[in-house]
């Protein structure tokens, strides 16, 4: 299992269209079987920035499974629009070091 990481950085007036749009691009994500889950948060101290999580079976699942699929075909064109806004899109595995009381 690996983490992707994407940090945004969306001006205000985008927010709500960003929201949306990524709701309709999670649909692709959940079709995918390279596709683990995911969730998106908002900063609280800067709400233009969003950290987007994917959690993928590995980094060639998502690189090679999922990037060329007919789900990353109609995924791209969803979110196309805030390519221009990533800060930052990297793969990250876990460590031993976790924790949660969920």
């Amino acid at each position: 299992m690996i983490n992707e990481y994407t940090r945004y950085r969306i001006p205000k007036e985008k927010h709500a269209a960003f929201l949306a749009d990524y709701t309709e691009a999670a649909v692709h994500l959940r079709a995918s079987s390279a596709c683990l889950g995911y969730d998106l948060s908002q900063c609280e101290e800067e709400p233009d920035c969003f950290i987007l999580r994917i959690i993928w079976q590995s980094t060639a699942a998502h690189l090679g499974i999922f990037r060329g699929s007919e789900e990353f075909r109609r995924f791209l064109p969803r979110i196309k629009a805030y390519i221009s806004c990533i800060e930052e899109m990297r793969h990250y595995a876990p460590t031993d070091l976790q924790w949660s009381r969920e």
